[in-house]
């Protein structure tokens, strides 16, 4: 084993005449997050950890190695590729033809009005609609999405959060028509509404009324859906607002510390809650410090689970997250670049244990992908998967010197965030001070200083550009038609659809909402009777209100 005296020996014999021949590239190395990166590391920085405490084995406490005991040398992970826009029947044929080409699980991204609670036809929605994803106005859309896709054979992840709970219902109804019941049903909802608030900004009610919805799912799920994961706490959107990825770590949960208090407060047990929790990440560039974040995260969560909140499922303490790519990596100059981006990037998710994969297409900068662009996405996944090998033993990385360091350094620093938030008065305390906001209001404004004085090296944009840029590749334009299919579609449907029964699921809903209830049924009873969403978030709005963030948050 090395020890000081060694040490001492190379860097005086070998390391010094090195170095006054060919001076370091630079004085300072460190990870996006601030933490130094030494010029080399041996046994001595990990001399503290303890192997069975720190470490352990796949499948076992504290699952820093990974949750489950063979890792992807018994199951891949589920490649996701996140996919919608338009229509309903745009995005059907886009979900079928990545089905056929090898991907194993639907995600749904939809649009703006969707996302907000308005109909297709509202003013507000109409230079929105379909742009960002897919339009979906009543359960009539959403059995066009999935028609022809068996519920029953496919896990679906829907990303949506202030209309999280509708979006499910609708989900759940649409598998009543094919004959598949909700306990047969297998997927994620986002419904993370706390991350809005600090990084995204699609929320609607203020946080109190958002947490209710959250809990009333939970509890839902728990009772009626128990393949379901009712919550993804999302470390991405955290990400791509500008946070470092010790911030990502430790904001992420930071909310899933919340979701649990606050499910306990209504009367859910941390057990039955939390081992249907899942989260979601980004993987950025730093390729070392990505693998070492997933791994300090699993080993946090796990201390959390079961010190903080006396879980004692050990399902309760495993960390099950899918990833994505980093969109704000992706750069417009040279397009072709963002496949190596995202090669590495998913390359990072996987080393780092990764449960589903969703690979960012190569003109995502410039546009939604188009079908080639999609398929090359999901190419680089299978590559990883079947050519490489780093899927045939678990956790590989695991004893490297540098990456145990630096996974207990992120894990260090993400669990002082942890304690400042408890100190302040919890998580919706900080949000609503606009704490968190400004921390990584900061980190971006500083990234973007490096980036600007080049000491943050963006290849083709502030350096290594080429004085004939190609033009840029062909790109999705989504056919301005959608508008006019969508109003026609909410037409038919409000002239066809049982009105009275639609008043009465409304004002059940109305009722609900004013009290303690459940609010779930009653918005599955106005899905199947085809209320539409901006209706049924209006008749939220009447009760809850809507929420508008203080001035300088």
């Amino acid at each position: 084993m090395a020890n000081g005296d060694s040490r001492t020996r190379w860097e005086a014999e070998t390391l010094r005449p090195a170095l006054a021949r060919a001076p370091e590239r630079r004085e300072v190395f460190e990870t996006s997050s601030g933490i130094p990166i030494r010029r080399l590391y041996t046994p001595e920085d990990i001399a503290a950890l303890d192997y069975d405490r720190d470490l352990g084995y796949p499948g076992e406490y504290p699952y820093t190695r990974g949750i489950y005991p063979t890792m992807y040398r018994g199951r891949l992970w589920t490649m996701r590729q996140y996919a919608g826009y338009a229509g309903a029947e745009e995005s059907n044929r886009r979900f079928r033809y990545l089905l056929g080409q090898g991907q194993t699980g639907l995600s749904v991204a939809f649009d703006l009005p969707t996302q907000m609670g308005y109909d297709s036809d509202h003013p507000l929605a109409e230079a929105e609609v379909g742009k960002v994803g897919v339009a979906i106005d009543s359960l009539a859309d959403m059995e066009v999405l999935f028609d022809g896709i068996p519920l029953d054979r496919v896990s679906t992840s829907m990303t949506i959060n202030a209309t999280a709970a509708i979006l499910l219902c609708m989900y759940i109804a649409v598998g009543e028509r094919q004959g598949v019941p909700p306990e047969r049903l297998d997927g994620t909802i986002q419904n993370d509404i706390l991350k809005e608030y600090i990084a995204r900004g699609t929320y609607i009610y203020p946080p109190a009324p958002s947490l209710r919805l959250v809990t009333d799912t939970l509890g839902f799920c728990a009772d009626r859906l128990p393949r379901w994961n009712p919550i993804s706490i999302s470390g991405y959107h955290i990400r791509e607002a500008g946070a470092t990825a010790v911030q990502e770590v430790a904001f992420t949960l930071g909310n899933a510390v919340a979701y649990l208090e606050a499910a306990q407060r209504a009367g859910l047990a941390a057990d039955r809650i939390a081992p249907r929790l899942a989260f979601f990440f980004d993987a950025q560039m730093q390729f070392f410090e990505e693998v070492a974040k997933y791994r300090a995260a699993r080993r946090l969560w796990a201390r959390i689970a079961r010190e903080r909140f006396g879980a004692r499922d050990p399902r309760s303490w495993m960390l099950r997250f899918h990833t994505q790519t980093a969109g704000v990596a992706l750069t417009a100059q040279q397009p072709d670049n963002n496949v190596v981006r995202v090669t590495l990037q998913a390359l990072a998710a996987v080393l780092g244990g990764t449960q589903s994969l969703h690979t960012n297409a190569r003109d995502e900068a410039l546009a939604l992908p188009t079908d080639e662009a999609a398929v090359l996405a999901l190419r680089t996944q299978q590559i990883i998967a079947y050519e490489t090998g780093v899927a045939d033993t678990v956790d590989p990385l695991a004893g490297s010197f540098y990456v145990e360091a630096l996974t207990t350094e992120i894990e260090r620093r993400a669990q002082a965030y942890l304690d400042r938030i408890e100190q302040a008065g919890g998580m919706l305390r900080a949000i609503e001070e606009g704490y968190v906001q400004r921390e990584i209001g900061e980190a971006a404004y500083r990234e973007q200083q490096e980036v600007e004085a080049g000491r943050r090296v963006i290849v083709g944009v502030n350096r290594f550009q080429t004085a004939d840029e190609p033009p840029p590749p062909p790109i999705l334009r989504v056919d301005p038609a959608v508008v006019e299919r969508q109003k026609r579609r909410l037409r038919r449907v409000r002239a066809e659809r049982d009105g009275a029964r639609v008043r009465a699921a409304l004002d059940g809903l109305r009722d609900a909402a004013a009290g303690r209830e459940n609010v779930l049924p009653h918005i599955l009873e106005a899905v199947r009777a085809y209320a539409t969403i901006g209706e049924i978030c209006d008749t939220l709005r009447a009760r809850f209100g809507v929420y508008r963030p203080p001035v300088g948050v």
